[in-house]
Formats: structure tokens, C-alpha cells, sequence
């Protein structure tokens, strides 16, 4: 299950000159996945023209990136929609050019009701289809409306431009890179089968390529993306099959790629290799997010996880044996249908067992057409309500124990952009901490050494090493 965020606009484009100028405005909700998604739509879209914006005013078309995973996700996207509609209202009394697009998994999800709901979309893309945008937006042109779901036969990654070098005063030296797509698992819970398929791997060569343009552009730092990324599998040199692990392993060895990560991933694809990698790759960062959902085997089964709290707990000691620094992140959801005080007390004694450096935690919310829908014994609202701030109390806490273990250590810190305070850069910790620390803008995309000095509400703060 992923967090539920909402995210600007991430990278810029370079416009063919050719072609009149016209500006993009991108809003994504959701998960990593789809700011990697944003992004690419954002470079087929420089092919026709089109620049980024990071101001909707300034826009000829708005693209709603948009989440699924719970039902206030789709509000939001409705309560937004209302706003274009009156934008558009006013440009085309103005005699202005303004397309609405909703791509993503409510436009996979909902598709002709997208239409039906609000008269003012004009083009509507799911998660397998947005590489056809630029088509789309010519039947636009042309006075139609777009409603382009179905699952695409084509690969759309071979479809879809190489990022452009980009032209940015503060350089991008953190990237996301999708190497796998949809899921088998079918969590009873969950919409993703439905809105992004089934479980697809993309090819090793594809994957190295884009790595290496990244890396080519300035990018120190990977992260690779998957709704069940360590389910990615493929066929690697010499027509053996790869796992993510094999594949950490050959990123590994592209020079000036300095570190990797990957999320999100599933207990029951953590094999042997993968583990290894965590051991051997010191550019593979002590960090994993590794969602369990509950602690209770009951609420486990009803959920369709297909492995047991107990399980989950020996899968997480095998991996610290490899690698002990390692930082524990997962998911939660609490209230499932038929959850007893006896699941739920199940659920914190697992965390309490695992200890977790950060995590997400959510009230179960029902998404139409999955299965867990269907299921009796609901959770009362005001029962889920006082069991997540229960959780949350409990996680917050050991987040709070987590940052304040690292007061005193020394770890090297990549700086990626400036911070709120002239002078000052902001990095992420190996363990995906934001750290501040006084540095000058030319150090962006430099691995610097720092001692932390103490911790604020979501960050720490840093200064130089000596060694």
C-alpha cells in the first residue's frame, strides 16, 4: 500500500522549437511509481512542444496524475476537476487553449465515468496507455474525447523517449527508474491488479540503458520502482533467468552511480539473492520497505498476504544477520474487516518485535470491486479511528528512537538540494533520512562525510566531519 502524497511537478523538459511553444502543468498523487510516471509523460510530451510549468495558471494543458489506492485519493481528484472546469469556463471565454487530462490509476479505474462526471476532461489515459498521450491530445485537437484504457499490447517503455539531458540550475542527482509494473498477489484490500495488470518485468537492456542515461545526465543515486519490485524477473545474459538481486548487482558496476535503492517490495519475494545483495553492494543503501499489513495471521489470511506474522518476523532477522545496519520501513492497515482487539494487539506486538525506523499506517478503507468489500464484519468507524492513533503513537515513537541513535555517528550524506536556510543543503541519510547541513550549492550531487548533531520533527542536522 503505498502514501498517499501529493507531489509537484519533478523534472523539466526541453521543448522541440520546432512547434509552438505550449505549457504542461502535472499534479501526481500517489506513490514514486507514478512521479516516474509524471516524468515521462512530461518527455513525450517535450516531443510535441510542450513545456513544463510548475504554475497551473500559466498552463495549455493540466495533467492529473492520480492514485486509486483509497477513496479519498479519488475525491481529491473530483474536488480538483471542479476547479478546472471553472479555469476552463474562463480561457475559453478568453478565446485561450486549455485541455484537461486525468491519466493514472482512477483514470484506468473509472474511465467513461471520468467523462460522465465532469463534461470539461477532455482525454483520459490509464497507467499502460499514457505513452499514447501525445496521439491522444491530436484527436483533441481535432474536437474529440479521449478515453484510452485499454491495456496496451505494446511495451509502452519502447515507445517512450529517452529523457532529455536537463537543462536545470540546481542539478538532479536523485532519480526513480520503474523496472516492474502490476501484481499477481491479490490482496483482498488492494485495487492495483485491477487499475495496473499483472505483474511485468521489464527487459535488463532497458533497464541498464535508462540507468545509464540517468547517470550519463548526472544522477548519483537510483531508485528502482515496482508495485512489487522484487518480483521483477528477466532474462539476463546468456539466457539465464534474473531476479532483482542479479540486477542490483549489474547496476552496481555502472561508473559514477554511487548509490541504490529500490522499493516497494513483498515478504515473499525477499529470496537469497536479493538478501545477498543487501550483504555485498555497499552502494545498495541499508534501507527496505518491506510491508506486512498486520500482525495477526487471521487478518494475514483474510487479507490473502499468503504468509504468516511469524514469517515475516524470521524473513526480517535473516536479513539484519546480512546486513545489520539495516533501517525497517513497512505498511499497516488497521480495522480490516473482522479485526478483533486481539488482531489488532497482534499487529503491536509485531512492530514491537521488528522495531521500524519509519512507517505508513492507514484505516482500512473499502475500494469497490476488490474483495474485501464483499467481506462481513466491518470495523466501526470510531474503533479503526482509535486503533490508528494507537499505531501511530507506537511508530512514532520508534522513529523518534531510531533518529535519536544516530545523534553522534558519522555516515556519508549525499547532498541533492538547497535547504530553507541560506548556506545550507539538505541530503538523504543511507537509511532515506533528510539531513541539513552548511554547505555551498557547487557540493550538490557530492558525497560529503558529517557527524549528525541532533534531530527536528522529520529531519536531522549535520556538520562537517573532520575525517
Amino acid at each position: 500500500m503505498t502514501q498517499d502524497i501529493l507531489i509537484e511537478p519533478v523534472s523539466d523538459t526541453v521543448a522541440n522549437t520546432s512547434l509552438a511553444a505550449k505549457k504542461v502543468f502535472i499534479k501526481t498523487y500517489g506513490c514514486q511509481m507514478n512521479v516516474y510516471d509524471s516524468g515521462r509523460m512530461s518527455d513525450a510530451l517535450g516531443q510535441e512542444g510542450y513545456t513544463q510549468t510548475d504554475n497551473v495558471e500559466d498552463a495549455d494543458l493540466v495533467l492529473l496524475n492520480t492514485c486509486h489506492i483509497r477513496e479519498k485519493a479519488a475525491e481529491k481528484v473530483y474536488s480538483a476537476l471542479g476547479r478546472l472546469r471553472e479555469m476552463k469556463k474562463e480561457r475559453q471565454a478568453q478565446g485561450r487553449e486549455f485541455t484537461i487530462g486525468v491519466a493514472g490509476c482512477v483514470a484506468q479505474a473509472e474511465g467513461e465515468e471520468i467523462t460522465r462526471r465532469e463534461p470539461a476532461v477532455d482525454v483520459v489515459v490509464g497507467p499502460q496507455t499514457y505513452h499514447r498521450l501525445p496521439q491522444a491530445l491530436k484527436r483533441v485537437r481535432n474536437g474529440e474525447r479521449v478515453v484510452d484504457t485499454d491495456y496496451a499490447v505494446e511495451d509502452k517503455f519502447e515507445h517512450l523517449p529517452q529523457a532529455p539531458k536537463p537543462k536545470l540550475v540546481i542539478r538532479q542527482v536523485t532519480a526513480f527508474l520503474t523496472v516492474q509494473e502490476g501484481c499477481d498477489k491479490f490482496c483482498t484490500f488492494c485495487v492495483v491488479p485491477y487499475t495496473r495488470g499483472s505483474e511485468v518485468s521489464r527487459p535488463v537492456e532497458q533497464i541498464v540503458a535508462e540507468a545509464e542515461n540517468l547517470v550519463s545526465n548526472g544522477v548519483r543515486e537510483l531508485t528502482l520502482l515496482g508495485q512489487n519490485v522484487n518480483a521483477w524477473r528477466a532474462k539476463g545474459p546468456g539466457g539465464k533467468t534474473w531476479g532483482l538481486g542479479e540486477l542490483l548487482y549489474r547496476l552496481a558496476e555502472i561508473p559514477g552511480l554511487a548509490r541504490l535503492r529500490y522499493t516497494t517490495s513483498h515478504p515473499r519475494d525477499m529470496d537469497d539473492r536479493l538478501i545477498e545483495a543487501h550483504r555485498d553492494l555497499r552502494m545498495l543503501m541499508p534501507y527496505l520497505h518491506l510491508p506486512v499489513q498486520s500482525g495477526s495471521d487471521r487478518i494475514l489470511k483474510a487479507m490473502n498476504r499468503r504468509h504468516k506474522a511469524s514469517e515475516y518476523v524470521a524473513l526480517i532477522e535473516r536479513i539484519r544477520e546480512m546486513r545489520p545496519d539495516i533501517a525497517l520501513s513497512g505498511d499497516f492497515i488497521v480495522g480490516f474487516p473482522g479485526e478483533t482487539d486481539a488482531d489488532f494487539e497482534a499487529t503491536m506486538e509485531l512492530v514491537r518485535t521488528v522495531g521500524y525506523a519509519q512507517a505508513y499506517s492507514f484505516k482500512y478503507s473499502t475500494r469497490p470491486g476488490t474483495p474485501g468489500a464483499d467481506l462481513p464484519d466491518h470495523v466501526a468507524e470510531e474503533v479503526k479511528t482509535e486503533r490508528l492513533a494507537r499505531l501511530q503513537e507506537l511508530l512514532l515513537q520508534q522513529q523518534k528512537q531510531f533518529a535519536e541513535a544516530c545523534v553522534g555517528k558519522e555516515i556519508d550524506l549525499l547532498l541533492e538540494k538547497p535547504g530553507r536556510n541560506a548556506g545550507q543543503l539538505i541530503g538523504r541519510s543511507p537509511w532515506l533520512q533528510s539531513v541539513n547541513v552548511d554547505a555551498k550549492t557547487s557540493q550538490i550531487g557530492d558525497i560529503i562525510r558529517v557527524r549528525i548533531t541532533s534531530t527536528g520533527s522529520n529531519s536531522l542536522f549535520a556538520e562537517m566531519a573532520e575525517s
